[in-house]
């Protein structure tokens, strides 16, 4: 059985959208994009080698895909271009689509069950990076593993948000986490299945 981690840069409201750049991803009217560049540090750079060195591959929504195919394979080896580019990828579609970018992998058909079929029969740990809308998949069918999340010292206060209204709700047990130099901070959490409940009456 595959292992299936969220790697995902938020801010401290929980909006996952446009980290990158302006015009990343201005959709709804989003003017915030870029929000994670002021914030990087070594410490963000020591959380992300050891994020893609733990997984084999990638899994990426179109809109992700589109955009990390544009920007990866121009980016020089000693950058981190050879093993992003090298790695494998899978990306989730509806509709068919030519991947142009090294070593990628077209799943069509819808997202849950595509999905639920590649954990089934490989033993890779699969990293899935930005993708919000395919998150929201991966989260009401329950196939998401682990979160490790980036937290920014920011409140953007409109914007996709990693967990939305409606989340499946989920047990999660906190595995590591640590504070970079400039104030980000990373934790890790496991699923262990549905939240438990009590009184502290």
């Amino acid at each position: 059985m595959g292992t299936l981690l969220v790697g995902t840069f938020v801010s401290l409201d929980g909006v996952m959208q446009g980290p990158g750049g302006p015009g990343e991803d201005d959709s709804g009217g989003f003017p915030h994009g870029g929000w994670l560049a002021p914030h990087l540090d070594e410490g963000f750079g020591r959380v992300m080698t050891a994020l893609f060195d733990r997984a084999d591959a990638m899994l990426l929504g179109r809109r992700s895909y589109d955009i990390l195919a544009a920007h990866w394979p121009n980016v020089p080896d000693e950058e981190g271009g050879a093993e992003i580019n090298a790695m494998r990828k899978y990306v989730t579609t509806r509709t068919p689509m030519d991947a142009g970018w090294n070593n990628t992998r077209v799943l069509v058909g819808e997202a849950a069950q595509t999905l639920a079929d590649l954990k089934k029969n490989t033993d890779e740990v699969i990293l899935v990076q930005g993708s919000s809308d395919l998150l929201r998949t991966l989260q009401d069918a329950e196939l998401v593993d682990e979160y490790h999340l980036l937290i920014f010292p920011v409140v953007l206060g409109e914007g996709k948000r990693l967990f939305a209204e409606g989340a499946a709700p989920a047990g999660l047990e906190l595995s590591e986490s640590t504070t970079t130099e400039n104030g980000i901070i990373y934790a890790a959490y496991k699923r262990v299945g549905r939240p438990t409940y009590g009184s502290v009456a």
